[in-house]
């Protein structure tokens, strides 16, 4: 891995770490759809993890197209965000987790948001972890940087 890509994925790290939620997309019978989700991530950036309701629009969905991507920023909604503010896209694929390696992401999502305990153990809840194929961060709303990885052909075949 090059400096460069070190750097970013830092970047991409500290970005995700600072922030509790992030906005889904998906999309269904080409109509567009946005979701205010908590989120969780693992530490090498491969994944990251949300839970919904199994009878919401975004889980259906999930169902019937698994490309999805999440915006992660850290705006404030004020002048100083054409200067400072960060913004990462994530690029990838929907993947409903299931036994045995639920334990493993219910750890990390529950690190972060652990009064959602109740929520994520009910029958009716749905866990999914995005296999993350690309990350573009975007900063000074002009910067732009990409971090792939895994081959979106290969995540999509």
């Amino acid at each position: 891995m090059s400096a460069l890509e070190k750097e970013i994925q830092k970047e991409i790290a500290s970005l995700l770490g600072s922030q509790q939620l992030a906005v889904l997309s998906t999309q269904r019978e080409g109509q567009p759809y946005s979701s205010l989700m908590a989120f969780a991530f693992t530490p090498d950036l491969e994944n990251i993890v949300v839970a919904t309701g199994k009878s919401t629009r975004k889980y259906q969905n999930l169902i019937q197209e698994s490309r999805v991507s999440l915006l992660i920023d850290n705006r404030s909604n004020s002048e100083n965000d054409f200067h400072t503010a960060v913004a990462v896209t994530v690029i990838g694929k929907a993947l409903l987790i299931e036994q045995p390696e639920r334990p493993e992401y219910e750890k990390i999502y529950l690190q972060r948001h652990p009064y959602l305990e109740k929520f994520i153990s009910s029958p009716t809840t749905a866990f999914v972890k995005i296999a993350v194929s690309r990350y573009v961060l975007v900063s000074r709303f002009q910067d732009v940087m990409e971090y792939r990885l895994r081959d979106e052909c290969d995540l999509f075949s």
